[in-house]
């Protein structure tokens, strides 16, 4: 199986095609427009096998699949001491396994911002994470840690590690969180301010049945975004 996850930069009508040479299985994809609402056939046609969630019609998070795959939405809690956390779309696949989409938002918080989110995430549903493949834009990076805050990017990292979840790529390429060699994320589109903030965590069986971890070409997507795609195959 192979699984992509991206973040489109908004506008995926216009750059679905992209896609279509990577062959993938399912695909997860951050700011894009809800397939339902759209006027334009070709990506309504793609986007046929598809679950999405958002505030707009126009910018959201959504799971893409092939035809002869099943995916369902599993009702996971995103609401922490009343208040809602943004954006995470949990699914299970063809009956197998489960998998977490993810486009962590600054959801107006003052406070919980980006990983904030996240960490809220974590508490209210960390008994569903167990064997769960969690992919997306994190928008954080170890980088960002702040010595008087308890739910940095290395506190969730630990958190997601005491129930087994651990990154795939960190695995994969032996890096330490926070001194990636690789960019997931180009600031402006300019590649002189690269950072890595795109991830993939998944159970000791995914890091076991990861066969290959590859990324978009720099300078083929920097036309479409201002992130690039990791592609894995299972």
């Amino acid at each position: 199986m192979k699984i992509i996850t991206w973040n489109c930069n908004g506008a995926l009508r216009n750059k679905f095609g992209y896609l279509t040479d990577f062959d993938a299985d399912i695909v997860l994809i951050q700011e894009c427009e809800n397939p339902t609402e759209t006027k334009h056939l070709a990506y309504k046609n793609w986007a046929e096998n598809h679950l999405w969630i958002g505030d707009n019609k126009s910018k959201g998070l959504g799971i893409f699949a092939k035809k002869n795959i099943k995916i369902k939405r599993l009702n996971w809690s995103d609401k922490y001491e009343n208040h809602s956390v943004k954006y995470f779309l949990p699914c299970m696949v063809n009956d197998d396994f489960n998998l977490l989409a993810v486009w962590n938002h600054r959801n107006n918080s003052p406070t919980f911002g980006y990983i904030g989110q996240l960490w809220k995430y974590l508490q209210i549903n960390k008994s569903n994470l167990h064997e769960c493949l969690i992919l997306g834009d994190f928008n954080s990076n170890k980088i960002w840690d702040k010595w008087d805050r308890w739910w940095n990017h290395t506190d969730v990292v630990a958190e997601l590690n005491e129930i087994g979840i651990q990154s795939l790529y960190h695995r994969y390429h032996n890096e330490s969180q926070g001194s990636e060699t690789q960019a997931t994320f180009f600031l402006h589109k300019n590649i002189q301010k690269p950072y890595h903030i795109d991830y993939i965590f998944g159970s000791s069986k995914y890091n076991s049945s990861l066969k290959k971890m590859t990324f978009g070409d720099v300078h083929d997507c920097l036309k479409l975004s201002d992130h690039l795609p990791i592609i894995c195959e299972f």
